[in-house]
């Protein structure tokens, strides 16, 4: 009789291997699926833990601009003085040399910045956080830039308006925090240096002979109007 030979060999082999798989199907063992195949069974795919986001690098907060606030400080170069007074959205300055050269300007504030007009083409420009005014003013023909800390009464910007031999004038005072002060009185097209402001009983001055007040223009030290 001849051996069975390759062909009964191979046959054999069929045999055993579905044998073998018939037990795995009946234990439960077997092959791991493939993720791909989990996933069409409806199984979870593994998957790798999700990763922390690094932590954001803080930065330093900026300072906020004020809703209230003066200044008084003096130009870049000296020449001149700058006070700045700024009220709910608004905001008025005043730049003076105490000779000749004066200026009141007055504008709308949006986000810390200046930008403030007045007569005879005058402008002024910046920026104000809470500490101070940073920008560029011209006037009469002349530009200046300056910084101005905040300025704490009695320093900041005044403003009166005496009668001086039967007209009608204006002052304008900018007092610095060092207690200097600087200003015009003006009496029609005449402009002469400001009477000294004094502080013992109120801001006020003598013009003319007179006692005159001086209304401070501020939102910390008073309610001047703009």
């Amino acid at each position: 009789m001849k051996s069975p030979g390759p062909l009964f060999t191979l046959l054999a082999g069929v045999v055993l291997a579905g044998g073998i798989g018939i037990t795995n199907l009946a234990t439960g063992t077997g092959a791991t699926p493939v993720a791909g195949a989990a996933n069409a069974a409806g199984a979870p795919a593994t998957s790798e833990p999700p990763k922390t986001a690094p932590p954001k690098t803080s930065e330093a907060p900026k300072a906020d601009a004020p809703a209230r606030a003066d200044y008084a400080g003096r130009a870049d170069g000296g020449g001149a003085s700058v006070a700045v007074s700024v009220r709910d959205g608004h905001a008025i300055a005043y730049v003076c040399d105490g000779k000749k050269v004066e200026a009141w300007l007055q504008g709308v504030t949006v986000g810390g910045k200046l930008d403030l007009r007045g007569a005879k083409n005058t402008s002024l420009t910046g920026s104000f956080d809470a500490a101070s005014v940073t920008g560029t003013v011209t006037a009469a023909g002349k530009t200046w830039q300056f910084t101005a800390p905040t300025a704490k009464k009695p320093a900041g910007l005044y403003r009166a308006a005496p009668t001086v031999k039967g007209k009608t004038a204006k002052v304008g005072w900018i007092v610095q925090s060092d207690g200097s002060q600087v200003g015009i009185l003006t009496t029609g097209e005449d402009s002469t240096s400001a009477p000294a402001l004094g502080f013992g009983d109120g801001a006020g001055a003598t013009v003319d002979g007179a006692r005159v007040t001086a209304e401070p223009v501020s939102g910390l030290a008073g309610q001047g109007d703009f």
